[in-house]
Order: structure tokens, then C-alpha cells, then sequence
């Protein structure tokens, strides 16, 4: 925390100079604009070379002044971005809030894992992790937690984590950038719609005619003010009328490419900027190098394209300017050489958008698990084994305080499958969460909450929290049944690791015993890895059937100055001690 706490201060105090500076530059400014004024005034009443040259000079300086007052105002923005991003650290690890996006709107109800193990939605693990402001890097990140990846990609991530962990640096510029763009999903699909809207080239008799109508106007301007002859004045202004004219012709394209242009100049500014400090450092994992030379292109650095595009479609937002488009189509014809420089653009570089802003979102992604792990020092990357071995060591819940986590070592050899049993409220359901979840870090190339851990990567299928659907017309306990079968369809695809908890709660007792040993019976032959929670002590009886595969653990209860007592503690064997009627006595219950 002292890090960000320290950057923060640092970020307030530039920013404090920063300020002072632009008062200054403001202050100039305004000096300018009374000499202008005022070197125009005497001019007007007597040309001098000496109010001449004030006025030349004070405009120039003005000029300058502006650009450099609207690049201080950017690293203004930029470093209040950085102020903002430790902010947010700080109260995140403080435990005050977490002020990143939840990503709900990637919510996947009927996906494997993703609702049992609270992948999205508030206090997630989407959230946790989240450290992206593109909707690209919101996205990429979604996808990666529910999708299954290679054990190569695996690999590479894991390596590239471990060097971005170290730039620091890098990372918060990095985020401050996509923090200032203000992105969302909006203006992404805007841009892409932009690429795939085909535009057809100007003719060539109207690209001639783009050159040759602003150089007459031109020409018939200098003509009136050296010769002073109204026949000059007249023809400058027939040549600006027939610009207006020519330019008429192409107000409707104008307004189409306007249309899917409008207010993402400066997204893609800052996506430049992104592509830019992705081009500018050094990598050296594998993964990171791959993704810079793709930025690589033969016409020119991503980077600058992207900001040569955001340019163009600035310029094309001043047609919405009434007078702007009269004077300046009147005199150069602007919009309509802003509009052929975009559909040049657009026919040498459409085709790379896309694949830049994916690597943005490749770059948000793995930067967001670096910083997972950089504010996580004391959790392990787990070593990738191909044997369906699963161990962790001293494992607990990523998503709990470490003040409050107790952690516990679970091994699924040579037993493959465990059996669970423990009160209510003794640690079962966050036991097989914290297995869950830790196997989704591990196989996208995450650090997991464990001091060692070693991790065959496979798919993960859960049953812990269905409710009924309404909207389908569907019980509880029909869509468990669904979901079992899901479940039991997709091991016969492959060998995966398999969380139950209490499963056929909406039967009776007899009932939800035999189909719970008959579904354990199931994974069994299915060769499945992972654990089943049950009240039901008889179901533990399995156990001595298939020793081989199947081993009982527990979580117990302790009752301590007339009070319960939980340790969270997994232990061998079948849970002995009960807390209900314990419990109810002791609120009046019973």
C-alpha cells in the first residue's frame, strides 16, 4: 500500500505545479490578446512595421502558448488519471470499497462455473481483478475467465504477469491512459461499425477538381488585394461559390461517416496513446513481444495511424459548425479533403483496427492479474503438471480479507474425489468455492491463493447455486437435474474437476441419498476430479467401497463456553460432532 500512497502524493504534488503553470500560460495568453487588439488599433488608424511585427509576434506567441497550454492540460488529465488509480488501490486494500467495474453485464447464469463461483456481479471475481477502463479490456477479461485456454498460452500469460508485475510504472500509465478515453461499449462498436461501413473512393475528375477550385479562389483573392480591381473581387467570389457548390455534392457522405465518427475522436487519441506506451517499453516474455510486433506495420507505427484517424475525425466534427462549413468549404474545400484523407484511411487500415484494439485489450487484461499480483506478494504461481494432479498448499479464498482467511492443504491424489461433510455454517461451501475459484486463476495463468500449488489445467463444472427459473417455468430441482446432466455430458468429453454441493435438496431424504451415491457411482467411472458436499452421513459410507478413488473429509464444530466454535479447519474422516439443535436451543427456536 505504502507504494500507492507514495505515487499518489507524488501525481498531487505535479499536479499542484501543473496548475500554477497553466495560470501562468493563461495569464500570457491574455497579454497576447491585448497586444493583438492593440497593435490592430493602431494600425488601423496608421501602418507602422513596428505595430506590425507586435501584432505578427503576439499572434504567434499566442499560438504557441495554446499548444502548450492544452499539452500541460493533458498531463493534467493524465495525472489526475494516476491520482484517481491509487485512490482506488487504496480504498481497495483498505477494504473501504471496490470501485472497479463488476462486470455483471458479462453474466452468464447457465455457464459451467460463473454464477456458482461468483465470476461477475458485485464483490466478484471479475472485480477483484478488474483494472481495465476500455470496454475492449472489460471484454477480454470476461472472456478469459470463463474460457478454457492451451497450456502453452497458459504458460505465456503466466510469464508475462511476472514481468509487468515489476513495471509498475508502465502498468499506471498504461491505465491512466485508458482511464482518460471515458471509453465504453458504445464507442467501441461505433469505431468497428466506422471499419465495416464500405466507402466508395472520390472520383478522380473530383479529386482533380478538390485541388484546383481552392487554388482559383486563392489566386482570385491575391489578385484583388495586390490589384484592387472589382473584376477580382468578383471572380473570388464566383470561385467561392462554386467551392460551396462543389462541396453540396458531398455533404450526404459527409454526414454518414460523421455519423459513425462523432465524439470517438478522442477515444481513439487515447487509444493511441495506449498502442504508443505499448510500442515504446522493452518486453521480454514471450507473450508481451508477440503483441508488440503485431502493432508493427509496414505503412507506419499503429500508434501514430491511430492518432493521424482521431485527427481526421476531429476535423470532420466541425461540419456540424454551420459557419465553419460555409467559410472554410467556401475557401479550401476542408471537409471534403478531410473526407478523401478518411476514406484513404479507412481503405489501407480497416482491416487492422480490430486486431489493435484486441491487443489493448490483451495488454488490460494481463496487466490487471499482474496487479492481482503485485497487491497478493505472498500468493504462488502454481506449477503446471499433465498428470490430473491437483495439490494446494495452505489454500484459501482469493476474494476473503487475510486477516480473516483460514487456510487449509487439499490433495487430489491418489483419491481423486472427496467427499465433504460439516455443519451448516462449518466452511463446506467456501472450502469448494475457494477450489474453484483457485482453479480458474490457475488455468489462465493467474496466481492462486496458496503458498505452493501444483495444477493440471482442465475444465471446471459446478453445482452449488441454482434457483428456480420463472421465466422458464423450471423448479429448483428440475434445473439441478439439468444441470447434473450437463455436468455428467461434459466428462464424457473430457476428464474435468467437478464441485457438488448438497445436491437433490428438493427431494426427500431417502430419495436424495440414493441419487447422491448413485451420481457419486457416476463420477467415478467418469473418472472425475473434485469434491461433493452432503449432510448425509451415509453417503460417506461410499468411501470404503472405492478407497481408491474416494476419501472422506470434514470440517468440525466445537461447542466452547456454550457457544459454537468454528476453526475452518479440513480434517480426515466423517463429521462427527452436530450444531442445529445446539443452535435453535440456544436462539429459543426450540
Amino acid at each position: 500500500m505504502e507504494a500507492y500512497i507514495s505515487r499518489k502524493e507524488t501525481q498531487e504534488n505535479e499536479i499542484k505545479k501543473i496548475k500554477r503553470i497553466l495560470n501562468v500560460l493563461s495569464l500570457l495568453r491574455f497579454l497576447c490578446v491585448v497586444i493583438v487588439f492593440f497593435s490592430a488599433y493602431k494600425l488601423y488608424e496608421k501602418f507602422t512595421t513596428t505595430y506590425f511585427l507586435f501584432c505578427f509576434l503576439a499572434t504567434i506567441s499566442f499560438l504557441f502558448l495554446l499548444r502548450w497550454y492544452d499539452k500541460k492540460k493533458e498531463s493534467k488529465l493524465h495525472k489526475e488519471a494516476l491520482v484517481a488509480i491509487n485512490e482506488d488501490e487504496i480504498a481497495f486494500l483498505k477494504k473501504e470499497k471496490i470501485p472497479f467495474d463488476d462486470g455483471v453485464t458479462f453474466s452468464k447464469p447457465h455457464h459451467e462455473y460463473a454464477y456458482d463461483l461468483d465470476i461477475f456481479g458485485s464483490n466478484s471475481l471479475f472485480q477483484t481483478l478488474n483494472r481495465t477502463y476500455t470496454y475492449i479490456g472489460k471484454k477480454a477479461l470476461a472472456h478469459l475467465l470463463i474460457s478454457e485456454i492451451s497450456e502453452v498460452e497458459l504458460l505465456e500469460n503466466q510469464e508475462a504477469i511476472q514481468e509487468l508485475k515489476s513495471k509498475m510504472d508502465w502498468r499506471q500509465n498504461f491505465m491512466a491512459n485508458a482511464k482518460v478515453s471515458n471509453d465504453a461499449e458504445q464507442f467501441y462498436n461505433q469505431l468497428l461499425a466506422w471499419t465495416k461501413n464500405n466507402s466508395q473512393p472520390l472520383p478522380k475528375f473530383a479529386i482533380i477538381l478538390l485541388f484546383i477550385l481552392p487554388l482559383l479562389f486563392l489566386v482570385c483573392t491575391l489578385g484583388y488585394y495586390f490589384l484592387g480591381t472589382n473584376n477580382w473581387l468578383a471572380y473570388a467570389t464566383i470561385s467561392f461559390f462554386a467551392n460551396l457548390g462543389f462541396a453540396s455534392n458531398f455533404i450526404q457522405r459527409i454526414k454518414i461517416e460523421n455519423a459513425h465518427s462523432t465524439a470517438i475522436d478522442k477515444i481513439v487519441k487515447q487509444y493511441s496513446l495506449m498502442i504508443a506506451t505499448i510500442e515504446k517499453e522493452k518486453f521480454t516474455s514471450k507473450k508481451l513481444v508477440k503483441l508488440q510486433k503485431e502493432l508493427q506495420n509496414q505503412e507506419g507505427k499503429a500508434s501514430g495511424l491511430m492518432y493521424q484517424l482521431s485527427r481526421l475525425f476531429s476535423g470532420l466534427d466541425s461540419v456540424a459548425n454551420p459557419l465553419v462549413v460555409l467559410f472554410f468549404n467556401g475557401c479550401f474545400l476542408y471537409h471534403i479533403h478531410i473526407l478523401r484523407k478518411i476514406i484513404v484511411w479507412k481503405q489501407q487500415h480497416r482491416e487492422h483496427v480490430e486486431k489493435w484494439l484486441e491487443i489493448i485489450g490483451a495488454f488490460e487484461t494481463l496487466q490487471s492479474l499482474a496487479n492481482f499480483s503485485y497487491n497478493n506478494p505472498d500468493f504462488c504461481f502454481p506449477t503446471i503438471n499433465g498428470n490430473h494432479e491437483i495439490l494446494l498448499t495452505n489454500m484459501s479464498h482469493p476474494l476473503l480479507s487475510a486477516t480473516h482467511r483460514v487456510s487449509n492443504t487439499v490433495a487430489f491424489q491418489p483419491q481423486s474425489f472427496i467427499i465433504l461433510t460439516g455443519s451448516n455454517m462449518s466452511g463446506k461451501s467456501t472450502f469448494l468455492r475457494s477450489l474453484g475459484i483457485n482453479m480458474v486463476l490457475a488455468r489462465i495463468g493467474s496466481v492462486v491463493c496458496a503458498s505452493q500449488a501444483n495444477i493440471h489445467p482442465m475444465p471446471i463444472l459446478v453445482s452449488m447455486r441454482l434457483s428456480d427459473s420463472l421465466s422458464d417455468s423450471e423448479s429448483y430441482f428440475y434445473a439441478e437435474i439439468k444441470r447434473l446432466k450437463q455436468i455428467m455430458d461434459a466428462l464424457d468429453a473430457k476428464r474435468s474437476f467437478v464441485l457438488l454441493d448438497e445436491i437433490l435438496r428438493g427431494t426427500n431424504s431417502d430419495d436424495k441419498r440414493s441419487g447422491t451415491v448413485e451420481v457419486i457411482y457416476k463420477m467415478i467411472q467418469k473418472k472425475a476430479i473434485g469434491a461433493i458436499a452432503t449432510h448425509d452421513i451415509e453417503v460417506c459410507l461410499t468411501a470404503d467401497d472405492f478407497p481408491n478413488q474416494l476419501i472422506n473429509k470434514c470440517f468440525e464444530v466445537s461447542i466452547e463456553n456454550n457457544d459454537l466454535h468454528f476453526d475452518y479447519k479440513l480434517r480426515d474422516g466423517i463429521c462427527k460432532n452436530k450444531s442445529a439443535t445446539f443452535l435453535m436451543k440456544k436462539i429459543g427456536v426450540i
